[in-house]
């Protein structure tokens, strides 16, 4: 099965918003538009992509408090470092 122009541009539309990228978000909004997408399956792209957007900085966020524990733990363990300040 092939996707059409429109069914694409809604993708690029939920993913523009998971990426962050208002450029882009502009650019795929006006091509469905083109591509014949109505309000309502472009209220629906929107809405997939900031649930995506939403999960992932979640994930992340709590992914960077383990890094920031691990951090702390092992600045206290004498040569935890790296190595990468040394010159």
């Amino acid at each position: 099965m092939k996707l059409n122009d429109k069914t694409k541009e809604l993708i690029a539309i939920g993913a523009s918003i998971s990426a962050n990228c208002q450029p882009c978000l502009d650019y795929h909004l006006n091509k469905a538009l083109e591509y014949g997408a109505d309000e309502s399956e472009i209220s629906e792209a929107i809405n997939v992509g900031t649930l995506v957007r939403r999960g992932a900085a979640s994930k992340m966020d709590k992914f960077v408090l383990t890094l920031n524990k691990k951090a702390q733990n092992k600045s206290t363990v004498p040569d935890a470092e790296c190595g990468c300040g040394d010159k």
